[in-house]
C-alpha cells in the first residue's frame, strides 16, 4: 500500500493536466488499491475536466477506464486478491444497502460514487475503489485494450441485457464512434442482424468491417423512409438532436428506441406512432458489477476489443486534444509511464 500517489491533475476548468501528488490516507476495510497499468480516455473525462456538468472538484485527476494489478486489499475485501489483474470503470462504490443495491442493480444506486467525481481517478500510479466495483479480467481479454470496455463497452452492452435483445432481432446503431463501434461488435457477436446508421456513404466500408451487415445513410430521407417498420431495436449512441420521428417510424410494432447518448436537448416526437405501434423510448447508464463481469466474459469468448489508439500517460494532454478534435479512432488508451 502506497502513501504517495503520483498523478496528472487539472487545477481549474479547461486547464492542462500537470504533475500532482497526493496522500490517499489509510486503505478502507473494503477498498482495493490498484497499480495502474493503463487507462482509457472517455469523453466523460473531457466533460468533467471542463466542469460541463457543474460537479467537478479541483485539483481533478481524470481516468475511469483503468486496467491494473491489485497491490493491496482491505481486511473485509472479497472477490479479488493481491496480484489479480483487474479493471475499474465509472463507478467506484455504492451504498450496498438500498433496494437497488440489494437487487443487483448497484449501477442505479442513488448514492453510487463516480471514480472521478469528488475523488481522484486513474491518470495516476495507483487508484482505489470498493471491491464490489473492481472486476477481475478473464483469461483471453487483451489487457492492453480492455480499459474502454469498462466504460464505453459496458454502456452499450448493458442495454442488450436489460432490453432482452434476442439473436433473432433486427437491430440498428446510430452513431458509429467511441460507443457505437463497440455496439456493432457486440450485437454482431450476439447473433443479431445489424444495421449501422451512418452520416455518409464514405463510412459504409468501415461500419461493415466493425460488424454491421448493412448500412443506411441517416441523412438520406429516402433510405429512412424505406426502413419503415424494419427494426426491433435501435440503439442511439450519438450526443446530438436527431429526427427522432424517423427512427420511431423505422421500428417494428413493439420496437424500442434506446439511448445511451446524452442528447443535450428534449427528444421531441409525435405520440401516435408510439401508441399505435406499442413502441417505446428508453435509456440506461452503465451496468452493474454482474453485468460488467458478463460483458468481459462475452468479450473474451468472442475476441471483442475496442478499436484503440495508444499514447503514453505522460502525453495525456496531447491525447485529450486528439479526442477533442474528433480524430480518435475510436478509443484512446494511455499506457502508464508515470514515475
Amino acid at each position: 500500500m502506497t502513501t504517495t500517489i503520483k498523478a496528472l491533475a487539472a487545477f481549474g476548468a479547461k486547464e492542462p493536466l500537470k504533475p500532482f501528488e497526493y496522500n490517499p490516507g489509510p486503505l478502507g476495510s473494503e477498498q482495493v488499491e490498484i497499480a495502474v497499468e493503463s487507462c482509457g480516455i472517455c469523453h466523460s473525462d473531457l466533460s468533467m475536466l471542463d466542469n460541463d456538468w457543474g460537479m467537478t472538484t479541483y485539483p481533478f485527476v481524470p481516468g475511469h477506464e483503468v486496467v491494473g494489478t491489485v497491490v493491496a486489499v482491505g481486511e473485509h475485501t472479497k472477490r479479488v486478491k493481491v496480484g489479480d489483474r483487474v479493471g475499474l470503470g465509472w463507478y467506484s462504490d455504492s451504498c450496498g444497502s438500498c433496494e437497488q443495491c440489494l437487487s443487483g442493480n448497484q449501477n442505479l444506486c442513488a448514492k453510487a460514487e463516480g471514480t472521478i467525481v469528488g475523488r481522484h481517478g486513474g491518470f495516476a500510479t495507483r487508484v482505489r475503489a470498493n471491491w464490489t466495483w473492481v472486476s477481475p479480467l478473464p483469461a483471453g481479454i487483451d489487457a492492453t485494450k480492455a480499459g474502454p470496455l469498462l466504460c464505453g463497452g459496458i454502456t452499450v452492452f448493458n442495454p442488450i441485457v436489460q432490453c432482452g435483445i434476442k439473436p433473432t432481432d433486427s437491430v440498428a446503431v446510430i452513431g458509429i464512434g467511441g460507443l457505437g463501434h463497440m455496439a456493432l461488435k457486440f450485437l454482431r457477436a450476439w447473433g443479431c442482424e445489424v444495421t449501422a446508421f451512418t452520416t455518409s456513404d464514405s463510412k459504409r466500408e468501415e461500419a461493415l468491417r466493425l460488424g454491421a451487415h448493412r448500412t443506411l445513410n441517416s441523412r438520406n430521407p429516402e433510405e429512412l423512409a424505406k426502413a419503415a417498420g424494419t427494426f426491433d431495436f435501435i440503439l442511439n449512441t450519438a450526443n446530438a438532436g436527431l429526427d427522432w420521428n424517423s427512427y420511431i417510424g423505422a421500428l417494428k410494432p413493439k420496437g424500442r428506441l434506446h439511448t445511451v447518448g446524452a442528447v443535450p436537448e428534449p427528444m421531441a416526437m409525435i405520440a401516435f406512432p408510439l401508441i399505435l405501434g406499442q413502441k417505446s423510448l428508453s435509456g440506461s447508464p452503465l451496468g452493474s458489477p454482474a453485468t460488467t463481469d458478463s460483458m468481459l466474459k462475452f468479450s473474451a469468448r468472442h475476441g471483442i476489443a475496442p478499436t484503440t489508439e495508444f499514447f503514453p500517460m505522460s502525453r495525456a494532454n496531447e491525447a485529450l486534444d486528439h479526442l477533442r478534435s474528433g480524430k480518435a479512432r475510436y478509443r484512446i488508451v494511455l499506457t502508464n509511464d508515470l514515475k
